[in-house]
């Protein structure tokens, strides 16, 4: 049986990749898939305590290499329990972030660097590579506004504090905002890099249309 599809989405906290996410479900049901969602950090029992741990603001003395370990055993036990049990059997699997998002946030908005981070994904992750991965950069102040904003009204509705990132200062989104547009750069044929504020609609048609080419490619190949 040939190897599942595996779609990941990246961006800002606030760049609207929940909800492109929902929309992309539905899309790839209507055509007769059976897609496994999942995110990170989280997505399995473990991953979902080790994101409390680093989302919540109360975790402000978490030193940026634990940040990036304890990000590394949330993704190799998602990869064990979910990710590649799913791919074997021939799914397609779509992931709210994956090591991109590492490489942002810690090498880039921590100033780990790229080298530890690619370097731990090989040895941790098995190298595990999506075959596509949709990066969503409206422009920065948009995306911190929209998070900060949804963080404080669900902490308001449930309780649950997952502010301890968008609790950063600008100099460090701006920094990962700049590490993920070398990732595109460095990457563009797993990359699509879709810039701007453009309306729910008009990114779901981009993101759709850059999916169906992948799968063409790889039904071909």
């Amino acid at each position: 049986m040939p190897r599942g599809l595996f779609i990941t989405l990246e961006g800002l906290d606030g760049s609207g990749k929940t909800t492109q996410i929902k929309r992309l479900a539905v899309w790839l049901k209507s055509r007769g898939f059976d897609p496994v969602i999942t995110r990170q950090p989280g997505g399995t029992s473990t991953g979902d305590r080790i994101r409390a741990i680093l989302l919540d603001s109360r975790s402000s003395g978490v030193a940026p290499m634990t940040e990036m370990a304890l990000m590394f055993a949330d993704r190799a036990q998602a990869i064990a329990e979910a990710i590649q049990p799913a791919l074997d059997a021939g799914r397609i699997v779509v992931c709210d972030r994956f090591t991109d998002s590492t490489e942002a946030y810690q090498g880039g908005g921590r100033q780990l660097g790229s080298e530890i981070v690619l370097e731990l994904h090989r040895v941790i992750c098995g190298n595990l590579q999506p075959d596509i991965t949709i990066l969503l950069l409206p422009s920065l102040n948009a995306s911190l506004a929209r998070a900060r904003r949804r963080n404080t009204r669900e902490e308001a509705q449930t309780g649950k504090d997952e502010n301890r990132f968008e609790l950063e200062q600008d100099g460090f989104h701006r920094r990962v905002w700049e590490k993920y547009h070398e990732i595109a750069e460095r990457e563009p044929q797993r990359v699509v890099l879709i810039e701007g504020d453009g309306t729910i609609d008009q990114i779901h048609q981009k993101i759709v249309q850059a999916i169906s080419e992948k799968m063409l490619i790889l039904k071909q190949a």
